[in-house]
């Protein structure tokens, strides 16, 4: 049995038709998690104003001060700031995420980004796994280790209520 329906991407807030295709969803009775890498804080606070979205998934990629250098781009940190308060204020459940690149972020960046959003349900850890990527000097990359995730959780519970390792 389906109870819900995932919105990821690319980035589901880019496409025009996302609040629509939300809706009928909803009108069908199923629940919608947003994935999000929150550079459209607009869209995902119509999406909670109009109750299109149950469940918000965001991907925090690096320090505010480091974001455009970790991915790559020109980025507004203020759109991710407005992003992570208005998810923190949905009153919806929700979850800040980030897939940890040993050889991009350091242990200090980690703690960092469990600062930025400080006061949050759940923060989740994700353990990089090597495979295929659009950059080949990722096949080799070095992960975190289980304890040193365990240890960077422990560290992170003072800033937010839950942290997970996946």
């Amino acid at each position: 049995k389906i109870d819900a329906v995932e919105i990821t991407g690319g980035e589901p807030t880019l496409q025009k038709g996302l609040a629509d295709f939300a809706g009928k969803i909803k009108n069908m009775g199923y629940l919608v998690k947003l994935d999000t890498n929150g550079s459209n804080p607009g869209v995902i606070e119509n999406m909670v104003s109009e109750k299109l979205v149950d469940y918000i998934a965001m991907d925090i990629k690096a320090p505010l001060q480091k974001y455009g250098e970790i991915v790559r781009a020109d980025i507004d940190i203020r759109k991710i700031e407005r992003s992570i308060n208005l998810i923190m204020q949905s009153g919806l459940d929700y979850e800040f995420r980030t897939t940890l690149v040993k050889s991009l972020l350091s242990k200090e960046d980690i703690i960092d980004m469990g600062k930025t959003i400080q006061g949050a349900k759940h923060y989740v850890l994700q353990k990089f796994v090597p495979s295929k990527t659009l950059d080949d000097k990722f096949l080799n990359e070095n992960t975190f280790s289980t304890s040193e995730l365990k240890f960077l959780c422990k560290k992170l519970r003072s800033y937010v209520a839950e942290c997970i390792m996946r």
